[in-house]
């Protein structure tokens, strides 16, 4: 009885191998016959994968593997394993203070900006096609300008000529003149406003052009489900018909308030006072282009990129709920 039901079980498991691979041959059979009905989108693609593995793909691996590696660009690299990230997080108190600074500058400009984009963006989209593109230039022009930061070089000047010290001395709130960028404590919430001024940009722009793609009948077809109002129009039509500009935007805003950098460089000063204008990105040139250790700073890299990733991946999931 018992070498029956051993006989039974093994070809059980020959009829499931056999099954399974049956199945995979049906699949690999099914992709090639796809790939020789698309085969010009594919030979289409093809520099544009090879250049997208060449300079983005390869780096991020080779990023990935130096930074378990002493590496001064003068010699070979020496593996060295964790030593790196060991240090960056029980010894490198410098980056300590830049994580909290970046996800601070994270969790106030990513959300912020991305609801400023839009609401903006949809304000916009509603005015006259004229209006439109002169408003949207407005909004638009300050993300793409050269050297915009002398602007806020002049408002926030310690002396009694800058801007907001006239202001408040005129006013009579203050009868000194504040040295903004010289202390602490001003340092980064003037950071995280002017990142926040200049942070309607891409994704400010695919919103605009979302807002233009959206079937102006699927309106009418809310109006006769019971949609009585314009915030559930925006709700039920607007935002799922946008959601691939929605993903989009989420991705350019968040991977730009992770990566501030020349806004706390030209303000603040490269380092800042005390570091208090310290980002994940400024501490990563400190030690890539001027120390020039490149396993730590390929450390420092790694970990950003981990914090980009896991952050989008989050956000993206809750995109996918906008209009349930």
């Amino acid at each position: 009885m018992t070498s029956l039901s051993k006989a039974e079980t093994g070809l059980q498991t020959e009829r499931s191998s056999s099954e399974t691979q049956r199945v995979k041959r049906a699949k690999l059979a099914e992709l090639r016959r796809q790939m020789k009905v698309s085969k010009h989108s594919y030979i289409l693609l093809a520099p544009y994968m090879l250049l997208f593995g060449l300079f983005t793909v390869l780096p991020v691996v080779m990023s990935v593997l130096i930074s378990f590696t002493y590496f001064n660009m003068l010699e070979f690299p020496r593996f060295i394993g964790w030593q790196n990230y060991s240090r960056l997080f029980l010894d490198d108190d410098v980056f300590l203070i830049a994580i909290k600074n970046t996800l601070l500058f994270a969790a106030i400009t990513g959300p912020v900006s991305y609801i400023a984009c839009f609401v903006f963006a949809w304000i916009i989209n509603e005015m006259s096609p004229k209006v439109r593109a002169l408003m949207t230039l407005v909004f638009y022009a300050p993300s793409i300008s050269g050297n915009i930061f002398f602007i806020w070089q002049i408002i926030f000047s310690g002396d009694r000529y800058g801007i907001m010290n006239g202001l408040l001395m005129k006013f009579g709130f203050i009868y000194e003149p504040i040295q903004w960028l010289k202390k602490e404590e001003y340092i980064l919430p003037i950071l995280i406003l002017v990142q926040l001024w200049l942070s309607l940009g891409t994704g400010f722009l695919a919103f605009i052009a979302g807002l233009q793609t959206v079937d102006k009948t699927l309106y009418e077809a809310a109006a006769v489900d019971g949609v009585r109002n314009r915030w559930q129009e925006l709700w039920y039509v607007t935002l799922p018909s946008m959601r691939p500009q929605l993903m989009f935007g989420a991705v350019i805003q968040l991977t730009t308030s992770f990566a501030v950098a020349d806004v706390s460089i030209y303000l603040a000063g490269f380092p800042s006072v005390n570091y208090a204008g310290e980002t994940i990105v400024t501490h990563l040139i400190d030690y890539g282009t001027i120390r020039f250790e490149m396993g730590y700073a390929s450390a420092i890299a790694t970990v950003l990129f981990m914090l980009m990733v896991g952050t989008n991946l989050i956000v993206q999931k809750l995109l996918r709920k906008v209009g349930e």
